[in-house]
């Protein structure tokens, strides 16, 4: 698994605008990514900076994104930031939080539920 993190200076007081255009604008988009795991949003309270960890199960996957849907997201984000986003990708080596996300999904198939 990899992590993407952007890492981004907010302009002062609008942390609210840009978790609803997460919310509405970029995570629907990153759902129908091929690979995209999940998305992990942090923000400094009340302060003016940001990071977004994206999960994707492979290294392809999160550099496609990167290529192809990244810049369309970072549209809709320039009117919140200041100046360009610092972008890192990571191996995955250990995570509490995808085994168990997988787990879940593996016993809801078994069940028929999804």
């Amino acid at each position: 698994m990899y992590a993407r993190s952007v890492s981004m200076r907010l302009k002062a007081n609008r942390l609210p605008e840009p978790t609803r255009t997460n919310q509405d604008e970029v995570l629907p988009l990153l759902r129908e990514q091929t690979g995209f795991q999940g998305q992990i949003p942090l923000a400094v309270p009340g302060g003016t900076e940001a990071v977004a960890i994206s999960l994707w199960e492979k290294k392809e996957c999160a550099e496609a994104y990167h290529r192809e849907t990244h810049p369309q997201l970072q549209k809709f984000l320039e009117k919140f930031i200041d100046g360009p986003p610092a972008i890192q990708t990571y191996e995955v080596v250990n995570s509490i939080f995808h085994p168990v996300a997988a787990q879940a999904a593996a016993s809801s198939r078994a069940m028929g539920v999804l």
